[in-house]
């Protein structure tokens, strides 16, 4: 995988499986989640973890470690612009400065889908102030190119509703968004098992990141390594090329040159 590294921002990533930090059972759950998943970057809701904020209580730093993950703060919960920017500017501040971030905003609490005004406008807001913005999305082509136009690092169409495990239910939007950016095009909610991050890979995403997926499975510490291989061989399958897909059968063994 070394030679096939996810580049966002000028950091290269061996993994290309991002990996959230809610809805575990406990800190210990969530150490073990993240060590089987293999992830490099791992997501943080500032709005929903402490991460310094609360010294009395526990740390989610003490298992997530900066010095062995990337953390990738997050503006979860935040239906306003005005919200996720002072979350991001409170995160770098949190974290020494650090100016990679997730963004987004919210505008509906039912489907939690994006506020896509709302979001350009703090997308615009956090890149003049020096972040590098990876931005939550809906899987519309043309407001994928805003947001690169902007300056985002990252543009991360959902592939259904957050926490859904619906899977990619617009599979050719996303081609679409791939086919247009020069930055990084990451699937970001409604993956629900395996084949969903296969195919996520397979059509040509440079990454996936998920949380409930695995966070809500009987087992998470299993689901983190299925969805660690599964991002590995669906990026394997993409690079190897599929074959066309055809109407009728074409013989393994062609019957052109038998002896009999």
């Amino acid at each position: 995988m070394s030679e096939d590294n996810l580049v966002v921002a000028g950091r290269s990533f061996e993994s290309r499986l991002l990996i959230g930090t809610g809805k575990y059972k406990d800190l210990e759950q969530t150490d073990a989640a993240i060590r089987a998943s293999g992830a490099e970057i791992v997501t943080v809701a500032i709005r929903r973890s402490n991460i310094g904020q609360k010294p009395d209580e526990p740390n989610l730093l003490d298992v997530v470690l900066p010095e062995r993950y990337t953390i990738l703060p997050n503006t979860a919960g935040c239906y306003t612009a005005k919200d996720a920017v002072r979350t991001c500017r409170l995160a770098r501040e949190l974290l020494d400065g650090h100016n990679l971030v997730k963004l987004e905003v919210l505008g509906d609490e039912r489907t939690l889908y994006p506020d896509i005004p709302a979001t350009l406008d703090a997308a615009a807001q956090l890149v003049a102030d020096g972040f590098d913005v990876m931005v939550y999305t809906s899987d519309d082509p043309i407001i994928a190119r805003r947001l690169e136009d902007i300056g985002c690092v990252a543009v991360m169409p959902l592939a259904a509703p957050i926490g859904s495990g619906l899977g990619i239910q617009n599979p050719y939007n996303i081609i679409t968004i791939i086919e247009n950016a020069s930055v990084p095009v990451l699937v970001d909610a409604g993956v629900g098992t395996a084949s969903d991050a296969s195919v996520a890979m397979e059509i040509g995403c440079d990454g996936v990141l998920m949380n409930t997926a695995i966070a809500g499975a009987r087992n998470p510490v299993l689901m983190a390594s299925a969805m660690r291989k599964a991002v590995e061989a669906g990026r394997e399958a993409y690079r190897a090329g599929r074959i066309a897909k055809k109407r009728f059968a074409s013989a393994s063994s062609p019957i052109e040159g038998t002896f009999f």
